[in-house]
């Protein structure tokens, strides 16, 4: 989706400058090309060599660099953006941004340029909330060529919890995609769960099961592609966070629970429950490992709860997705499960072929709804991912249509 696509990355004066860093380094593995232009209150907190080290290309900081002039002006660099991103933008830059100022090199291009101008401001809590900067801020959201990403809710490095956080790389990564995005999900929230979850027996024991999380790292990429803003909750896997997407880490189904309740509570079109959740968990969890005294050891279960059923009972609920792990009557129980869920699409799959099963690369499965289903035979979780997302767009049309 980024894949050659021009962006420069401006960098004003502010501790967040650091995940600038990381932001430029996710924009370049995702194929896009970068400048980055950094003010001086930016050159106080992270160097122009660690910023030309990660982007592969020479750092712009004045308006009248001779030799800038010489090679691409500060003209010519203003023209040459599809997308302007400052992250950090700081309460100083939004203001003189907001009164047209030409001041340094960064509102320069700001002016000069047809380009959006996405900013990412980054600020002490108070500052935020003043009402100057909000009525900067107010004055920036009327002009149609300027995007305002986040802030951020937390804590702040001068020790301050609120409003004014910068958005995390990640999470930029993905408004960035979805700014270049056509796809059929653009402007949609998908959450999805994958992996397995740890149920603690003592401090160093645990009930699990053999979940890659495979399949849904797949499908969060593929919702990403589509033009989604994903949210990825994912149980313990050895796999990379893919990029451009908003990640949760859990281990436990209570865990998971919650991190999904925190996510559908905020905006969520869409929930896809591949996880393999713990059906049942010990009731009681010492403070201090076992002993192995005994020649059997007894622990009491209790059943976890249905994270997908939680999600799909709300009043206003996503369109929810369940995924079935059968090892036999594969469909039947689907068919069960959507029914009494109250799931909007339901994906079974029989684990017990070695083929498909857990950790495998590959997947066949039947995907069901109220009225149809379709069998998709062995195939990549990568382009099985894709295949979903198409089901599901179809099936919300279909809603939509009712």
């Amino acid at each position: 989706m980024l894949n050659g696509r021009r962006i420069l990355v401006g960098i004003t004066g502010g501790i967040a400058a650091y995940k600038s860093a990381e932001l430029v380094r996710l924009l370049i593995k995702s194929g896009a090309d970068i400048r980055v232009v950094m003010t001086a209150g930016g050159l106080e907190f992270i160097t122009p060599l660690t910023m030309q080290a990660l982007s592969g290309n020479p750092v712009h900081t004045t308006l009248l660099d001779t030799d800038a002039e010489a090679g691409m002006g500060h003209i010519e660099l203003a023209k040459w953006a599809d997308l302007i991103v400052v992250a950090p933008a700081s309460a100083d830059f939004i203001a003189r941004l907001s009164a047209g100022m030409a001041s340094d090199l960064l509102t320069t291009l700001c002016l000069a340029t047809e380009a959006t101008v996405a900013i990412a401001p980054a600020m002490n809590q108070a500052m935020w909330k003043n009402s100057r900067t909000q009525r900067n801020i107010a004055a920036l959201g009327q002009d149609a060529n300027v995007c305002v990403w986040g802030p951020g809710n937390g804590a702040q490095a001068c020790g301050d919890v609120g409003l004014g956080r910068m958005l995390e790389p990640e999470q930029l990564c993905s408004c960035i995609a979805q700014y270049f995005s056509d796809g059929p999900l653009c402007g949609k929230t998908v959450v999805i769960t994958a992996g397995p979850t740890r149920e603690a027996i003592d401090p160093v024991r645990y009930v699990s099961n053999h979940s890659s999380g495979k399949m849904g790292y797949a499908l969060a990429v593929a919702a990403r592609e589509a033009g989604a803003s994903v949210e990825l909750i994912s149980g313990p896997v050895a796999l990379p966070v893919p990029n451009g997407v908003k990640f949760t880490s859990v281990s436990s189904a209570v865990e998971m629970l919650d991190a999904a309740d925190s996510a559908a509570d905020q905006q969520c079109d869409i929930f896809i429950a591949a996880a393999a959740v713990a059906d049942y968990r010990p009731e009681d969890v010492p403070r201090q490992k076992i002993k192995k005294n005994q020649e059997k050891m007894v622990v009491e279960l209790i059943k976890n709860p249905d994270i997908v059923a939680s999600i799909a009972s709300r009043k206003n609920k996503p369109f929810t997705v369940g995924f079935a792990a059968e090892t036999q009557n594969v469909v039947a129980y689907a068919e069960g499960k959507l029914q009494k869920k109250n799931l909007d699409m339901i994906v079974a799959n029989d684990v017990s072929d070695q083929r498909i099963g857990f950790n495998s690369e590959n997947n066949a499965v039947t995907v069901l709804w109220e009225g149809g289903s379709e069998t998709f035979s062995l195939q990549s979780k990568s382009l099985l991912a894709g295949n979903i997302v198409e089901l599901i767009v179809s099936n919300m049309g279909c809603m939509h249509e009712k």
